[in-house]
């Protein structure tokens, strides 16, 4: 039988450890490794060469994008699922645009990340019927709408906007994201300029309830 051989990356133990001895369980499937960092990750995907990578987009040393496209760069032949909590409205076409070949909520049954994987080994791409209309409506959009759209920001800026609305300080984001605070001030301007808000105070506002609650309330 040819099997599968699969990468874990999150840095939650207790959920790699899950999801690692589930696909242990499933017939054509095996974890040949976990990582919980962005460092261990691309030790275990050089040593390792897997067939697919399970990742997640939220690690604590890095960027998960930022990793995504440096794994989907380097290693061509191995392809990325990202399993995430980011909601896949805003999320899943940023991991497609990275080099994802698939996105799954980690809240969806194990069915669904099953199916993700069989479909991106049979060379497509994988993803729910949400995301996949929130593409199409990227793509093609609505002009009679007068919504607001988070995928109107580019990957930096909604980097900045969820730090931002999980209450971290801009001397807390620029190492996060390896870059100054001045720079991170000139995000915080553009976020402004796009989501129509006054001053940085309805900046926080708008970025906390994005955070805590799924909306975008800008009023």
């Amino acid at each position: 039988m040819n099997i599968t051989r699969i990468v874990v990356v999150d840095d939650h133990a207790f959920f790699r450890s899950g999801i690692a001895y589930w696909l242990n369980q499933q017939r054509g499937l095996i974890c040949c490794g976990e990582a919980g960092s962005v460092v261990a990750a691309r030790q275990a995907v050089k040593e390792l060469q897997p067939d697919i990578i399970l990742l997640d987009l939220n690690l604590a040393d890095g960027d998960g994008l930022d990793l995504l496209r440096e794994l989907s760069g380097e290693n061509p032949t191995a392809r990325v699922i990202v399993l995430s909590q980011h909601r896949e409205v805003t999320h899943a076409h940023r991991a497609l645009r990275a080099g994802a070949r698939g996105y799954v909520m980690k809240s969806e049954a194990t069915e669904v990340v099953l199916t993700a994987i069989e479909t991106v080994k049979r060379g497509e791409i994988y993803l729910g019927r949400t995301a996949a209309a929130r593409l199409l409506h990227n793509l093609f959009p609505d002009p009679a709408s007068k919504a607001i759209e988070l995928a109107r920001l580019s990957d930096r800026e909604m980097q900045v906007f969820q730090l931002l609305g999980a209450g971290c300080a801009p001397r807390e984001i620029a190492p996060r994201l390896r870059i100054s605070v001045k720079t991170v001030d000139t995000y915080r301007e553009h976020l402004k300029d796009k989501l129509g808000l006054p001053d940085g105070a309805a900046l926080l506002r708008a970025a906390t309830l994005w955070v805590e609650k799924g909306r975008l309330d800008v009023r």
